[in-house]
């Protein structure tokens, strides 16, 4: 065992009042004759009493379901568990239910490429009603497939939701993908409806630089045989000339006069496709259902992101990445959404604090790069900026070093909840995070999801505490997907999740969970760096690495010893704009990863480069650096079109070369 670690702000007695914590712990006492002494108390209810959980938050949320279910959860195995058989509903019509908050705005969305647009929770029944019905004058139906190549604006989200209110299935790719990126996604699918924009604005230190994608949008087109019709939104100018206008899109649905209504459909009908990064091979096509997404979200965002009627949600994300659906079941909750189009940091690297002041986010996403360019410059945006609104900051996809942690407390103080989660496209939510009935631990995320039954394994399939593991959840949860588009008999999908501990779900992150419940994630699992039998987790370097303000970017990897030797621990450092990387910066990283981590820690070299590669959602490419390092070719190690900036790969190309 070891201790837990520092609490930065210990949690509450109780959940604020007001919260929907405090309302849905009222609920459980009032309905269910259930008390809970502490949130520790209210996670093990919640999996070890799995289906009552789920029932209650069925019960208290009011899903609406148009068929019964004939019971909660039909067998636990994984894969084959099945939740709320027999039950038909639909998203979008728990995302748009009319009420007395019709005249509240529910989309806010800033753009560098046209003016900020707002839309009230009635004029986006409204628009959503008429895109449904122009679908369905040009053809479409429950289980089609409408696809987009569009980025984080309201007709997105329009787009989407009037698909799910169909039972068709969504599939969105942001516009910065190239040819290549979107036809290995969508391709997949055959779509029969592409969403396209003609182009976009795109700031950066020079300024805002205009990106064309007319020609790119032909290709995709020509590339997609399925396809049966184009709708055009126009962006960067009027749009694709011979494709059908959003306004004529609009207009046919307007002229049908029909109401806005909703296909109820299963609980496991498909919802929508999300793909994984795809760096290393063709991205898989998870599908998530509608029940599972719906039931998920609503815990999650009421319970962990403590979002109600009248909060707003603020998290910066492109369409391509899981988080955009996570934002869009803001409206669950009857919650508003804030949209951010264009670069969220250049040509103004304040833009995304003076959002919050502009539009008073209760709830707002920041990723780890912001918060750590913001400490290494020594910056106090709470003195410059009036960012009383929020009450929560969360932080995903990239772990939260230590010293951002406390940087992050220094400026909002205990009034901030600092929620740093981690969980996947694989189940479209958070496994490990806190929320507003919990502590906040110094460098650590608070602990597992309600509902979610996550630990480490080692190697033999046994729970370890106080060491790192394989993160695994044992018991089904709603939201795990469908299954995997054209994969019929689940072959690929057992391969992926459940081989290694047959029934258990590995998710493929290396997990530390403490005695406390608190845990760290240091990275992909198939990352790790084994170092003379022991393993070591990239993101205990990066939590060093990224004290230093002379540092930009860092990269680890360890290149095994074909003779069984302990091969060789590369550290890739870029300077931090100002800075150099020179002998002296180079002995004081290596004396700081000794003194922190350990002598086994410390890299055989540390060698400069220009700029490192990152999946399109920010992540680092450990793995095909690693596999061009060892003399796999290019176009085997890693797709380029997956790649944030394809031109950092040639430089690992050259140095696998001279090796």
């Amino acid at each position: 065992m070891v201790e837990g670690p520092e609490v930065l702000i210990p949690a509450p007695e109780r959940p604020r009042e007001g919260s929907q914590t405090a309302e849905y712990l009222a609920w459980l006492e009032d309905e269910r004759g259930l008390t809970f002494a502490d949130w520790g108390e209210l996670h093990r209810w919640s999996i070890d009493h799995l289906e009552d959980f789920w029932q209650s938050v069925w019960d208290f949320f009011e899903v609406i379901a148009h068929t019964p279910a004939t019971a909660v959860l039909e067998g636990r195995a994984m894969p084959g568990a099945r939740w709320f058989p027999g039950a038909t509903l639909n998203l979008a019509e728990h995302a748009l239910r009319a009420g007395a908050h019709e005249d509240d705005v529910a989309v806010m969305a800033s753009s560098q490429t046209r003016a900020d647009i707002s839309l009230t929770f009635g004029q986006l029944r409204d628009q959503v009603a008429h895109v449904r019905a122009g679908l369905e004058e040009l053809g479409v139906r429950a289980g089609d497939r409408v696809a987009a190549y569009l980025p984080n604006i309201p007709e997105t989200l329009v787009a989407y939701l009037a698909t799910a209110s169909l039972g068709a299935i969504w599939a969105s790719c942001a516009p910065e993908f190239g040819v290549k990126g979107v036809l290995d996604r969508l391709g997949q699918i055959e779509p029969t409806v592409l969403f396209v924009v003609d182009g976009y604005r795109y700031g950066t230190s020079q300024g805002v630089k205009v990106i064309d994608r007319a020609d790119d949008v032909r290709a995709i087109r020509d590339g997609l045989p399925s396809v049966r019709h184009v709708v055009s939104v126009p962006y960067l100018g009027d749009g694709i000339g011979d494709a059908t206008s959003w306004d004529e899109l609009i207009g046919i649905g307007a002229g049908t006069g029909r109401e806005l209504s909703f296909e109820p459909v299963p609980f496991d009908h498909p919802l929508s496709v999300l793909f994984t990064s795809g760096t290393t091979g063709l991205p898989k096509p998870i599908v998530h259902g509608h029940g599972g997404i719906l039931l998920e979200h609503l815990k999650n965002h009421a319970l962990h992101w403590d979002l109600g009627p009248g909060d707003r949600l603020m998290w910066f994300t492109t369409t391509s990445w899981m988080v955009w659906n996570a934002v869009a079941s803001a409206l669950l909750t009857r919650s508003s959404m804030i949209l951010i189009d264009g670069n969220p940091v250049g040509p103004d690297p304040d833009l995304q604090w003076r959002l919050i002041e502009k539009w008073r986010p209760s709830v707002v996403g920041l990723s780890a790069a912001f918060l750590l360019h913001g400490m290494r410059a020594e910056r106090h945006p709470t003195r410059e900026f009036d960012l009383t609104s929020i009450r929560q900051l969360g932080v995903v996809g990239s772990p939260l070093p230590t010293s951002a942690f406390d940087w992050v407390h220094e400026e909002f103080g205990d009034r901030v909840l600092l929620n740093v989660g981690s969980g996947g496209t694989d189940v479209c939510t958070g496994l490990v995070q806190g929320g507003p009935w919990q502590p906040v631990y110094r460098g650590e995320m608070a602990g597992p999801s309600l509902g979610v039954d996550v630990c480490a394994f080692d190697d033999d399939g046994l729970e370890v505490i106080g060491e790192l593991g394989e993160l695994v959840v044992r018991k089904p949860m709603p939201s795990m997907p469908v299954g995997f588009w054209g994969d019929t008999d689940g072959s690929r999908y057992r391969a992926a999740y459940f081989e290694v501990y047959p029934g258990v779900w590995r998710h493929g992150d290396w997990i530390r969970f403490s005695d406390v419940g608190s845990c760290i994630i240091t990275g992909r699992s198939d990352a790790t760096l084994n170092r003379g039998g022991v393993r070591l987790g990239t993101a205990d370097f990066y939590g060093v690495i990224d004290a230093f303000p002379e540092i930009a970017d860092s990269l680890v990897v360890h290149l095994d010893d074909p003779d069984g030797g302990n091969g060789e621990l590369l550290l890739f450092v870029v300077a931090a704009e100002g800075h150099e990387v020179d002998d002296e910066l180079i002995e004081r990283l290596r004396g700081a990863i000794r003194a922190e981590l350990s002598p086994r820690h410390v890299p055989d070299r540390v060698l400069r480069v220009d700029l490192l590669p990152h999946t399109r959602t920010g992540k680092k490419l450990e793995v095909p650096v690693k596999r061009i390092l060892s003399g796999r070719p290019l176009a085997e190690a890693v797709d380029p079109d997956a790649v944030d900036d394809a031109a950092a790969l040639q430089q690992f190309v050259e140095l696998a070369a001279l090796r």
